[in-house]
């Protein structure tokens, strides 16, 4: 009678598989997983056995995963996600919200709105362990590299909820010691003799046409040349400030320009809006929901502040 070959999937195995195919190799692994080289070896080279097919290529740089071994991976790497998404819908049926939560959105916006203000919600729900992840590039909401994000780009993914939040407009600012020395323009083609500062091309941006500056109504040959470029909104902040220039700054940092110039004030530049942004599966979650209603409250705070005469 021929041996049969248990081929269950052993859940214990499938995790230490995971950790090591995202570490690339077994040592790194086992310190993730606090445990031994040798224990991780053997719990791979048992789940490869029962599977009767090799998952990695070993080599003496490292590990690499077959197809099988790829195949495999990206399967475990979503059914995790998913059972942390359901851990976390488990824990919001307690009354107050808490637990971690990882909020993401970029350098600029988070820097300069949302940092100062994170605080007093930390000190209304202190039972949520609060993350800032502030990274001008998109991270992956559906696969859980956050909870929520703010994004200034409509998302396209169909598995996320999107929340309008507010429109940023662009404005242009400068230093008052820039505009002495160079003089302050009087209509938008006299900033084809001016020094201006954009965003830098090293990364993607966080909104589409953030350099709309270099073109707009220029009569310059291929089209005005900045005097710096730099791939951040906070950096071009501050910068400016410096003196180096002129550059397009959003309006949310209001409270950050005093001291500078608008320079043509009946200027404005593109305007985009804000999204909040979070997976279907936290769409129950009380973490989002306090979070949402935190940011609308702040939102309608700054505008009420900004209609008083």
């Amino acid at each position: 009678m021929p041996t049969r070959h248990n081929t269950a999937l052993d859940w214990d195995k499938l995790r230490i598989f995971h950790a090591v195919a995202e570490a690339g190799s077994f040592t790194r692994a086992g310190e993730a997983l606090n445990l031994s080289q040798s224990a991780v070896s053997r719990q791979v080279g048992a789940l490869e056995e029962s599977l009767r097919i090799p998952l990695f290529h070993r080599h003496a740089r490292g590990l690499l995963l077959t197809e099988p071994g790829e195949d495999l991976y990206r399967t475990v790497h979503d059914v995790f996600a998913k059972l942390a998404m359901a851990e976390a819908r488990l824990t919001e049926s307690k009354v107050r919200p808490e637990g971690p939560f990882k909020i993401t959105t970029t350098v600029a916006f988070g820097s300069m709105w949302l940092a100062p203000r994170i605080r007093e919600f930390i000190e209304l729900y202190p039972e949520i362990q609060v993350s800032l992840v502030l990274d001008d590039a998109e991270l992956d909401l559906a696969m859980r590299a956050a909870d929520v994000g703010v994004r200034f780009k409509a998302p396209h993914q169909p598995d996320l909820i999107q929340r309008s939040l507010f429109t940023v407009h662009y404005r242009l600012y400068a230093a008052p010691a820039y505009l002495a020395a160079h003089g302050e323009p009087q209509s938008v083609s006299d900033l084809d003799g001016h020094r201006l500062i954009v965003y830098g091309e090293d990364t993607r941006p966080p909104v589409d046409n953030m350099n709309w500056l270099l073109s707009y109504q220029s009569d310059a040959p291929g089209g005005r040349k900045p005097v710096l470029r730099v791939n951040n909104v906070y950096g071009i902040l501050q910068t400016v400030r410096s003196g180096l220039g002129i550059g397009a700054l959003p309006d949310y940092f209001s409270a950050e320009v005093d001291g500078l110039t608008r320079v043509l004030p009946g200027l404005d530049g593109p305007s985009f809006d804000a999204y909040f942004v979070y997976p279907q599966e936290m769409r129950h979650s009380k973490r989002v929901s306090v979070f949402r209603d935190f940011l609308l409250k702040k939102i309608a705070e700054d505008h009420r502040t900004e209609a008083k005469p």
